[in-house]
């Protein structure tokens, strides 16, 4: 990018290729789901087997509060490249198991527990990572160009997604293909990650917050009255700042379940896909999807972040509220991917600005808020998403996806006006 220093340029470089691997590895269970469920979870009649499927999702993001926690004190304490190398090595562990071990048919419950385990630490492993990857670019980089910088990880990110996509798609597209050799590929590019990222240095807001306390510990001389009224120690995380970060957070989550779970349901249930076919058209969902992360990593250099994403959350909002009735009269596999594509493009999330987000929030408090509330709202919403979809359509038919998505674009657009308030009140916003 242009502006940015050489050592700018490479923290950008290894940190989105780094992320493009966490991504692959992380994804390719998820887009290989419709496939692996049935080697790894016991075959049932088609409710048990929806719910067993919706299960195998979420136990990805069950533990990842325990990772943001965990993560989020080796980020504010140790420092922020630390973090970022030592979930790289989770995911390689993560992908040789899941590559050897043998399968439900084989060895039966024990299989699944294994997997799930897996899943648990990969969902850990991710935590770290994204939240590590842009507290690192935001804490380097100045606006305007931090924020492309800080969605080029995001646009890594989806291309690591479509990569994994498209290995998935390979190795399934005969009987004879061995899904395994997708997992040692994962494995191979996480490898890949951790030495690239043992380049890092640490971020200067970081060694000059760092430095900064420790010489209030030496003015303090063991006074601690005196320390905790020195303003690092003393700045507080505000609650509604809290509360909108996390809102906005909820809100891709219940975009992707949809776009790529749900839909992917649809199309074995209603149009007899094969799982190989699943994921083949889900792999046209991502393109599409990296696209429009492409284009906004453009505009944010152009347009003012917080403004594109009021721009989406509209275009979002009257979609979703005529989703329902697109669904039901969709009368082909095209139509259902018309439809995915819309979601995947225009699905809420905090790209471009998130940079905006995370400077509201204490340097020292930074890492392990901003990470444990995204892990919190994905353990919430795909658990929303993955049981409360089976539920809610079964009673409601198609509308029942307005029980979920009406309170999510609410929130979203509260959120945004909390921090938009927030940066005028900084003086940082522009109309």
């Amino acid at each position: 990018m242009l502006g940015l220093s050489r050592s700018q340029k490479e923290a950008v470089g290894l940190l989105s290729v780094g992320s493009f691997l966490e991504y692959f590895d992380l994804m390719l269970y998820i887009h290989m789901a419709v496939l692996l469920n049935e080697l790894f979870f016991p075959k049932t009649e088609p409710h048990t087997t929806a719910l067993l499927a919706a299960f195998a999702f979420w136990s990805t993001y069950v533990a990842r509060p325990i990772g943001a926690l965990l993560f989020g004190w080796i980020g504010d304490n140790i420092g922020r490249k630390a973090t970022v190398i030592i979930t790289t090595m989770m995911m390689v562990f993560a992908c040789i198991t899941m590559a050897l071990v043998k399968t439900y048919a084989e060895i039966g419950i024990i299989a699944s527990v294994i997997v799930t385990i897996c899943r648990m630490l990969q969902g850990m492993s991710c935590t770290g990572e994204i939240a590590g990857a842009e507290l690192y670019l935001t804490e380097t980089i100045q606006p305007p160009l931090q924020y492309p910088a800080v969605t080029a990880v995001t646009v890594f990110s989806v291309l690591g997604a479509t990569a994994a996509l498209t290995v998935a798609s390979l190795v399934t597209s005969s009987p004879d293909s061995n899904w395994r050799i997708a997992f040692l590929i994962g494995a191979g590019v996480a490898i890949t990650g951790f030495v690239a990222r043992t380049a890092l240095k640490e971020t200067p807001d970081f060694v000059n917050a760092k430095y900064k306390m420790k010489q209030a510990i030496e003015n303090a001389g063991g006074d601690l009255a005196s320390l905790n009224k020195n303003p690092i120690v003393q700045e507080k995380v505000n609650w509604k700042t809290t509360l909108a970060y996390f809102s906005l957070r909820c809100a891709w989550p219940a975009g992707f379940y949809f776009a790529y779970i749900y839909c992917g349901n649809i199309l074995k249930q209603s149009f007899s896909f094969t799982s190989s076919q699943v994921i083949h058209q889900n792999f046209i969902v991502s393109i599409v999807e990296l696209i429009m992360a492409c284009i906004l990593l453009g505009l944010s250099y152009k347009i003012y972040p917080l403004k594109i994403l009021k721009f989406i959350l509209g275009v979002f909002t009257i979609f979703i509220i005529c989703c329902p009735w697109l669904l039901e009269n969709a009368q082909s596999s095209f139509h259902i991917l018309l439809i995915q594509s819309f979601v995947g493009t225009f699905a809420l999330g905090i790209i471009p600005a998130a940079p905006i987000f995370y400077k509201h929030f204490p340097i020292f408090k930074r890492f392990t808020y901003t990470s444990f509330l995204y892990a919190l709202s994905r353990i919430l919403m795909y658990g929303v998403t993955s049981f409360g979809f089976v539920y809610l359509i079964d009673y409601f038919s198609y509308w029942g996806i307005l029980f979920i998505m009406i309170p999510v674009i609410i929130a979203y657009g509260l959120a945004l006006i909390h921090f938009e308030e927030l940066e005028v009140k900084s003086g940082n916003y522009h109309p």
